[in-house]
């Protein structure tokens, strides 16, 4: 059985295309525990990392994004996760040119890789998968996208660029993610300011409700809801889930780096 604890977490993320990158810089690493619903009792079973990293290129200087996913070793023998997610974007605008997520769930194993090419609208897609046998399989193809299309980890990170703090309670948008190369709509509500404990201390932050569009991955009205630092930073410290199999958290442990 495959929880999607990052799928989950990142799909429940969204951002506008045109938002210029005034709160993400390199150096910066979110450190969380990840928690889900077993027998009745919520139990950490894996931790989350996300770092930005400077890398240069013979060209240009681009903005590493990443995120890991791994369970703590108590529960390697229950259901052991591995997962990489890392994107490749312009500093500036946090615009993607290379996105990889390789995922090791319970035996479940799958690269993708995504090129993109901003001015035809497309991306190259390189899928491979391993079958039960121990071979791989690989899958090419291009995938045509909208101009505000992002992969996962870049819209994770470009809402903590949008200008939350000029929305009205209530106020909703939609947003297009690309996921095993569909494009998927996700809708972001907002739904009021909220001050909660965190590792971080008390603070005060923007509570959002997210849904997927024709999706069985979320489940319920409100029931998957996250709440971002109502600061210049919007740092998510904590967020709840419903899925198909269960109910999960995430929350702060520790977050260093920051640009404020």
């Amino acid at each position: 059985m495959r929880l999607l604890l990052v799928p989950t977490f990142i799909l429940c993320l969204c951002s506008s295309a045109s938002s210029q990158n005034n709160t993400i810089t390199a150096g910066e690493t979110l450190i969380y525990t990840a928690s889900y619903n077993m027998s009745g009792l919520l139990n950490e079973l894996a931790q989350v990392t996300m770092e930005t990293s400077e890398v240069k290129t013979s060209k240009s200087t681009l903005l590493k994004l990443k995120c890991t996913a791994t369970t703590y070793s108590k529960w390697d023998g229950f259901f052991k996760i591995r997962d990489l997610y890392e994107s490749y974007v312009n500093p500036k605008t946090l615009k993607p040119y290379l996105h990889n997520r390789d995922i090791s769930e319970g035996g479940y194993e799958k690269f993708m890789k995504y090129t993109f090419n901003h001015k035809a609208n497309n991306v190259s897609s390189l899928m491979r998968k391993k079958r039960s046998d121990g071979t791989t399989w690989e899958e090419k193809k291009t995938v045509t996208i909208s101009a505000s299309t992002r992969d996962l980890v870049t819209t994770l990170y470009q809402i903590r660029n949008l200008d939350i703090h000029k929305a009205s309670i209530g106020d909703s948008q939609n947003f297009k993610v690309l996921f095993d190369n569909k494009e998927t709509v996700v809708r972001l509500k907002y739904l009021s300011k909220e001050t909660i404990n965190t590792a971080l201390g008390k603070k005060e932050c923007y509570k959002l409700a997210i849904s997927v569009s024709n999706s069985d991955l979320l489940k319920g009205n409100n029931d998957n809801i996250l709440w971002l630092t109502a600061d210049d930073n919007k740092i998510l410290v904590y967020a709840k889930f419903k899925i198909a199999v269960g109910n999960g958290e995430l929350k702060i442990k520790s977050a260093t780096g920051l640009k404020h």
